[in-house]
């Protein structure tokens, strides 16, 4: 019985420890690589790292998500389940350089 238990316990744990692991790096304005290909139907992890001075947000309405991310820094951003699609994300401090999009397929 106890075994059950701990096994039930662990399992929500397990689905943490296998999310993917997408990076994303913003440099001079810039996010790279400004595509990113992921899996449609699984839930994936973005490791966001700010090399610049300055913060950065990283927006996107058709993801539904907003984070912003200080200069020489990083940030963690889960997204997924995603239907087959692109998602575009821009950073709002700097929209005209810092674009991209999640293409999930």
């Amino acid at each position: 019985m106890k075994q059950i238990l701990l096994l039930a316990l662990l399992l929500p744990l397990s689905s943490y420890a296998a999310d993917e692991v997408y990076s994303l790096v913003i440099k001079e304005h810039r996010f790279q690589p400004a595509e990113v290909i992921i899996p449609a139907g699984k839930k994936v992890k973005l490791l966001i790292e700010n090399q610049d001075a300055t913060p950065e947000e990283f927006e996107s309405h058709s993801l539904n998500r907003e984070k912003v991310i200080a200069g020489k820094s990083k940030a963690t951003i889960y997204i997924g389940p995603l239907n087959p699609g692109r998602y575009t994300f821009e950073g709002e401090f700097n929209p005209k350089t810092a674009q991209g999009v999640i293409i999930a397929q």
